[in-house]
């Protein structure tokens, strides 16, 4: 990340204070009883996977946009995007691969946050994200609308590095991670489902850890 992208993101107040943190790494509860998934292995590193190298991005030209069936679409700059509210939560992170990194702080805007400000319609079902690298990944509304789903620009208190996402990166804590497509530019509000890169290729469209949904 060259200097001006580092300013860029450090500036937008990725770092928080231990008692800001909220921690949801309980999260497991709600779907099995192991805190990691069964045909998981915790790891310390964070490995970094992707369907192609990492893409270039200027902060100055970056757009995020909100579409499909919205009251109304949105399109934020970097700069409006990091003002937006935001928040800080201790995440457990599954790979499909099969590891799992625990205690993940992430900063970031809820998703429920842009889905409230364009407003989204009661006709609305499923959700695309896509990414500056042409990545794509779907998952149901009502998969979407989680407090702990976030657009997240901070790891452990430093911005997010570009070969994990950054600028901007989605993280669901309840599904494997290639439901949370890196370099993340758009969110598309589907009145139908629609399936995403990998999902396309073979991979499970709901993605739960804890019933190894890996492939459909």
């Amino acid at each position: 990340m060259t200097t001006d992208r580092t300013d860029a993101v450090e500036r937008s107040g990725a770092t928080a204070t231990e008692s800001d943190v909220r921690d949801i790494t309980d999260l497991y509860h709600e779907f099995g009883e192991d805190r990691v998934p069964a045909g998981q292995r915790e790891t310390s590193a964070f490995p970094v996977l992707s369907k192609s190298g990492t893409p270039d991005w200027d902060p100055d030209s970056w757009e995020f946009t909100v579409t499909g069936a919205v009251e109304t679409e949105r399109t934020f700059s970097w700069d409006e995007f990091r003002d937006l509210p935001h928040e800080t939560q201790k995440q457990d992170f599954h790979c499909v691969t099969g590891w799992s990194k625990l205690d993940c702080a992430f900063t970031g805007v809820p998703f429920t946050e842009l889905a409230e400000r364009a407003g989204v319609t009661d006709d609305a079902v499923h959700v695309m994200f896509s990414a500056l690298d042409g990545y794509t990944t779907d998952l149901p509304l009502e998969d979407c609308m989680r407090d702990e789903v976030l657009f997240a620009w901070a790891y452990d208190g430093e911005p997010l590095p570009e070969d994990h996402g950054g600028p901007l990166r989605v993280v669901t804590p309840h599904k494997y991670a290639y439901k949370g497509a890196k370099w993340v530019d758009g969110v598309e509000f589907l009145t139908e489902p629609e399936l995403g890169y990998w999902e396309r290729r073979g991979y499970s469209e709901t993605a739960n850890p804890w019933r190894e949904e890996r492939y459909s």
